[in-house]
């Protein structure tokens, strides 16, 4: 199943965009906690603690990250296709990786390559978590709240 953002489709306000990336987090941090404290040896509070704030990090990376990349497919002409869906995935997790790194080395008091090694592994989860998440949203979304109602 391939979805392409069309024309007859209405612009996210920021309230769609922050549910959109809430729901996600939630989900994700369910998920992903557990498997986390579990492959990593760390309790489940630090995994829950990593988890949360790299959860607040990426609702905001979210936000701005989406604006922009919603902003570039309009000035482009380009359409969400499956690879512009990988790229957008790689994209958005290479730019939470920068971001979260220095927050795990500190908290769990580990150095960089256990903490690279640890954030590779929530990628690792993350990619595929986030295309589906999308592509269902994105689906859903074309079906049922983001027509635009035609004017007469």
């Amino acid at each position: 199943m391939q979805h392409t953002t069309t024309a007859q489709e209405k612009s996210k306000t920021v309230l769609e965009r922050f549910l959109h990336a809430f729901i996600f987090e939630v989900l994700a941090i369910g998920l992903s906690a557990p498997l986390a404290a579990i492959l990593s040896g760390h309790s489940m509070a630090d995994m829950g603690v990593v988890t949360v704030v790299i959860a607040v990090m990426a609702l905001i990376w979210n936000m701005v990250y989406n604006a922009l990349f919603d902003r570039f497919l309009a000035a482009s002409g380009k359409t969400k296709t499956l690879v512009m869906r990988i790229w957008h995935s790689i994209g958005f997790e290479f730019g939470l990786l920068v971001m979260a790194i220095p927050f795990v080395m500190w908290w769990l008091n580990i150095g960089l390559w256990e903490a690279l090694a640890l954030d590779i592994g929530l990628i690792l989860f993350y990619l595929p978590y986030a295309y589906i998440y999308n592509l269902v949203y994105d689906t859903l979304r074309s079906r049922y709240w983001g027509r635009s109602v035609p004017q007469c």
